[in-house]
């Protein structure tokens, strides 16, 4: 019985596991310390514990038989999740803040995974937004792109 790989699961694979000890390596070399809290230097251990996870998960689907093929890609929901990450470039560049940042690309990125319910997504990607800033401002002393939401909070 002859085992086939799957050849860009495997290079995803590897490529994650290499992305995830540049990181490693980077977050050991920094020297950026707090007196309270966790700090900064934890999130980069935490994204490399993540790449390490899915790196992993891409070796091992990448030697399992019967894997089924790609579809072909949605061009439509490429362009909406797209669209929302140029929204959130482009709302923290004019000031918007990184919550409102966020609202837009949750409720796009929502919407090219087929939801149709933009008032209600909105609404979430500004509960979401606010809870990530307030950790990332208060738990891990990080300061993220403010705007009119992110005063009223801060």
């Amino acid at each position: 019985m002859s085992r086939t790989i799957d050849r860009p699961a495997l290079v995803v694979g590897l490529l994650l596991l290499a992305a995830a000890a540049i990181v490693a390596f980077d977050a050991s070399r920094q020297t950026i310390t707090s007196n309270y809290g966790v700090g900064p230097t934890a999130m980069p251990y935490v994204v490399c514990a993540g790449l390490v996870v899915l790196g992993l998960a891409h070796l091992v689907v990448a030697f399992k038989e019967g894997l089924p093929k790609p579809e072909v890609a949605d061009v439509r929901a490429l362009l909406w999740i797209g669209g929302g990450l140029a929204g959130l470039i482009a709302c923290i560049a004019l000031g918007g803040g990184f919550i409102i940042a966020t609202a837009i690309l949750f409720s796009c990125t929502a919407r090219g995974f087929g939801r149709d319910a933009l008032p209600a997504d909105i609404a979430i990607g500004l509960v979401l937004g606010s809870a990530i800033y307030l950790l990332f401002l208060k738990l891990l002393t990080l300061s993220l792109p403010a705007g009119p939401l992110e005063r009223l909070l801060g």
